[in-house]
This record gives structure tokens, sequence and C-alpha cells, in this order.
């Protein structure tokens, strides 16, 4: 009890990190360990080095091995994950059946199957989830999105997200991921535009993919409202094509969407719709079952692309 206000303070959600890569060290450990309703419980990864840097770096204890991830669950409320979505999705599935809430990255998995595994095991063990796509929980474009999803009459929108990551001369560590080298910008980034479209124009009906120049997907969507969307996607562009645009069209008018203050501050909000969601028992939108149908999505798209 809080003498001072005569409340009860809650205690902090214990969550612990899976993952140590530069995801990890950039963005989730430093926004979990600075969060004030938050303990960072421990940090789990495959080297053990790793680990232990990263969990010394933030003042809690390290994990790794198999034995490592049962003790990991054991001192957490939740996990977050900063890992391969294929390494990522049987150990989401673990944690829920464990009664632990889950936090991942998108997308869940690069299957239909492994999407659906996380997806039911959340659904059975009744735990809380979170999908991190980045601009449902940055605050300035999870507002506007919420201000065009109150709107009637899009007729069409354009989003397009454009990255160099593969560009001649970039030298970004993340350049270095194999699951990201191999799936390209429609699995890194694909995510984070339907998270924008799907709520504003509804889920979508019909969906035609074509591939583009290097690693570029390009998509024309049509969706429940009756409205129509077109998306670029890709990692591969000259650094001077690069960024991202998301943009409205409809009976009043042009909504071009915001910029955002980085991925820290946007993982600060998943953490809080996480114990929302944990609080309330009410599910969020961006949940274990979005990220399911997002990776619906994806699967057929990277199928008609190839093709």
């Amino acid at each position: 009890m809080d003498s001072a206000a005569g409340t009860t303070t809650a205690a902090p959600l214990r969550i612990g990190l899976l993952g140590t890569g530069p995801w990890a060290r950039n963005t989730q450990a430093p926004a979990l360990a600075a969060h004030p309703g938050v303990e960072l419980s421990g940090v789990w990864g495959r080297r053990a080095e790793a680990a232990d840097t990263l969990a010394t770096a933030h003042g809690t204890r390290a994990y790794t091995g198999e034995e490592g991830i049962d003790a990991l669950l054991e001192a957490s409320d939740a996990v977050a994950f900063a890992l391969p979505p294929d390494v990522q999705a049987p150990l989401a599935v673990r944690a829920a059946r464990a009664g632990r809430h889950i936090l991942m990255d998108k997308p869940v998995a690069t299957t239909v199957e492994g999407a659906v595994a996380v997806a039911d095991a959340v659904a059975e063990a009744g735990v809380a989830s979170i999908v991190f796509c980045t601009l449902r929980f940055a605050p300035e474009t999870a507002a506007w999105i919420a201000e065009q999803a109150a709107v009637d009459g899009w007729f069409t929108a354009r989003a397009q997200w454009l990255g160099s990551l593969y560009a001649e001369g970039s030298t970004s560590e993340y350049a270095d991921s194999p699951w990201r080298r191999e799936k390209g910008g429609l699995w890194d980034v694909g995510p984070h535009a339907l998270s924008v479209l799907i709520p504003v124009l509804g889920d979508v009906e019909h969906l035609t993919a074509a591939p583009g120049p290097a690693d570029t997907t390009h998509l024309i969507l049509r969706h429940s409202s009756g409205a129509s969307s077109t998306v670029t996607l890709g990692l591969s562009a000259p650094p001077g094509a690069s960024g991202v645009e998301i943009e409205f069209r409809g009976e009043h008018g042009t909504a071009s969407a915001p910029g955002w203050d980085g991925a820290e501050t946007a993982f600060r909000g998943a953490v809080d719709a996480l114990a929302e969601t944990v609080r309330t028992g009410v599910p969020h939108a961006c949940d274990a079952r979005f990220g399911r149908h997002l990776t619906e999505l994806l699967v057929a798209a990277e199928t008609q692309a190839r093709a």
C-alpha cells in the first residue's frame, strides 16, 4: 500500500528477453530496462557470451541453452522476442503453453503453419499477446491511424516502404540477418505497411503481387470497405530513393502519415499495450491472431511474386 496516496502500487510486470542481436541491443533491452512498469527479468541468448554482455549492461541475469529458456520462463510473467521469425514461433508456443504472455516481433512466422500454431497456443492458454508492428505503437502514428479509421469514404491508399539495407555501401548491422536477406522487404517491412492499411480500409479480400528490382515487391490490394491500395516494399533501394510514405485518399481529401520518434519509443508503446491487455483481459487488435493473418497474406504474396 502506498501510504502517501492510499492506493495499492501494482507490482512490475516481469518480462524476459529472448535474443541478443542488434534489435535486442539497440531497442528492446533498453526499452524494457528503462520502463517504469517493467522488471527486465533476464536475457536469453544462443551464445552465452552475448547473453552475459547484454544482461550485464542492463543489470539483469543471463540465460542460455535449453534449460535457460525454462529458467527464464519461470522467472518471468511475459517474454519479448528478438529472434528470427521461425526461431521465434516455436518458442512463442512454448512460452504461451507455460502461461507466459508474449510480445513478438513481426512477422510472427514465415509459414502459415508456424503462425497458426502461435495463435492457437495463445488462445488455448488465455495469455496476452502483442505483435510489434512499429507504426501501430509509435504515439504519433498510432493516433493518426485511429483518426483515419474513424473516417468513412476512403477511396484508395498508397504505401511505399523502401530501405537501402542492401544498397551498395550500406554498413547497417541489420544487413547481416540471414532471414532478412533471404525473405527481403516483403517480409521485413510488409507487416508494417499492412498493419496501417488494414485497420483503416478493412481486411484484404484480394491480393495481387509482382516482383520489382532486387528484393522489391509490389502489391495491389482490394479491401473489405471497397477501397483499394498499392504497396511497394524493398530493402535494396539506392539511398537517395529510400523512405517511407503512406497516404489515404477519399471523400474528405488526402491524409499522409506523420513521422515518428524512433523504434525504442514505439516499443515502449507495445509494452504498455501488453500490460494493458494483461490487466484487462481485452485482446489488442495487433495480437497473435493479427500476426497469423499477416503471415497468411505474406505467404500468398510471396507465392504470386515468385510465380
